[in-house]
């Protein structure tokens, strides 16, 4: 294989890995707890915040911090599974690259 080969097929892999992480970064991801449900873009920025109000006491405020918490640890690991599963096949297991 020649050089200019080898450098298409290497600006070919860029531009696959740009365009895939471009759409994971774009799509929404939500975690959910028992009250809360959190939408998270792909760069990990939360879009949405929303709280049964309904379902919710005056008293129970330490414990919807703790479900917005795991809201929106549960979407922030969806985005790093969906990350690890679309780019793995460009890292070759280096992990931590995106």
């Amino acid at each position: 294989m020649n050089i200019q080969a080898m450098m298409k097929q290497a600006q070919k892999l860029q531009n696959d890995m740009l365009k895939e992480k471009k759409q994971i970064d774009e799509k929404i991801f939500e975690g959910k707890s028992s009250l809360v449900t959190v939408k998270v873009k792909g760069t990990k920025e939360i879009t949405e915040v929303k709280i049964d109000a309904e379902s919710l006491e005056k008293d129970d405020i330490e414990m919807l911090e703790d479900m917005i918490l795991v809201a929106v640890n549960e979407a922030n690991h969806k985005i790093d599974a969906e990350t690890e599963e679309k780019m793995g096949k460009y890292t070759k297991g280096m992990p931590g690259l995106f």
